[in-house]
């Protein structure tokens, strides 16, 4: 039973680790601020990771991503990948020399959030290479791959685009790029993404899309030219309830997912294009879900949108399993608000916990 250090009200759907209820975050009071910031900073602390994007007077900037980490000597950037050393900025991974990433082959049909709209599930005898990127721009308090954050960047051994690239055989029908994210590694993610699209293998991403948008027309040109797709995580509507979840806003996110939309024109079918939302108890429910639904549908009422079951996991592991009812009020809403194509996903972990 979680506690609102706020307005004192007790509830299983407050997180004891963030310790303030939804309608109090999105109060926006200075005192949820405060809290939301604290709580972020002790989360990265203990991963020797930095509490904030740095926002260093007269040091470098970092354009990958839309933390835009501005650093001094020594100084680390958010993502934990970024470092000042000697005046310079240094990537210590992400380039096409060195990643730091994980990867496997996944049978098809797989369970991905855009199985239902993709081509993967009709290719039984493939595989997709799912490719783990182990760094990320975000701190999200319920991160399922969480236990990269506990390897050193310096002393993980890395592999280059092209040894990525290898790990494909005659059976690999697509590759996505999960992680943690992409976006934090995006030079090698685009460098391996182009060794496979050489050889007709569909390329797609699952990303909360904070890259700089010259590096998501990238990735799009390749998805478009190999049949593959972007997914974008949109992970709540209200700013407020996006940063605190998240340690970060969505704003670059809403552009991204706008200039991917348009581009999405180019090629109907596949979808280019597939939003998700985790249904975390508590905190995003029917009425954030008809809030993003209503912003997708302002786009394109076609776009494919996938609710997922929230599982307790990191730092929110004390929130119950997304219920059956919370499932069915979010379906409800994302069609009330106008789209076409909803899908729960994740339907084993709906009401897991409800007997």
């Amino acid at each position: 039973m979680g506690v609102c250090a706020i307005c004192g009200r007790e509830a299983p759907t407050i997180s004891k680790t963030l310790g303030l209820c939804c309608a109090c975050l999105l109060n926006e009071s200075e005192a949820s601020k405060q809290r939301v910031a604290a709580v972020h900073g002790e989360t990265r602390v203990s991963f020797n990771l930095p509490p904030a994007p740095c926002r260093s007077d007269g040091g470098i900037t970092c354009t990958l991503c839309s933390n835009a980490c501005t650093l001094l000597e020594g100084e680390r950037g958010f993502c934990g990948l970024r470092i000042v050393r000697d005046g310079r900025l240094v990537h210590l991974a992400g380039t096409p020399r060195r990643g730091l990433v994980t990867w496997h082959r996944d049978p098809l049909p797989t369970n991905c959030v855009a199985d239902w709209v993709c081509e993967g599930k009709n290719h039984q005898g493939s595989h997709n290479l799912a490719v783990y990127y182990e760094s990320c721009t975000a701190n999200c308090l319920y991160c399922q791959n969480w236990h990269y954050r506990k390897m050193t960047p310096e002393k993980r051994k890395g592999v280059s685009a092209k040894e990525l690239a290898s790990a494909a055989t005659d059976q690999t029908f697509c590759v996505c790029f999960f992680g943690g994210d992409p976006t934090s590694q995006m030079p090698h993610a685009l460098a391996a993404a182009r060794s496979f699209a050489r050889r007709g293998i569909r390329v797609c991403w699952d990303t909360n899309g904070t890259m700089h948008p010259k590096l998501l027309e990238h990735a799009l040109e390749l998805s478009l030219e190999t049949g593959g797709c972007i997914k974008f995580d949109l992970k709540a509507s209200d700013d407020a309830l996006h940063t605190a979840l998240t340690g970060i806003s969505k704003q670059r996110t809403l552009e991204n997912f706008v200039m991917a939309v348009r581009r999405s024109a180019d090629r109907p079918d596949p979808p280019l294009v597939i939003a998700s939302t985790l249904l975390v108890p508590g905190y995003v429910e029917a009425q954030q879900v008809g809030k993003i639904a209503r912003f997708i549908a302002s786009l394109d009422t076609t776009i494919p949108y996938t609710l997922l079951g929230f599982a307790p996991q990191f730092y929110m592991s004390d929130l119950p399993y997304t219920s059956v009812e919370h499932a069915a009020e979010a379906e409800s809403a994302a069609r009330a608000a106008g789209l076409q194509r909803v899908r729960i996903g994740n339907r084993n972990l709906i009401g897991w916990q409800q007997g």
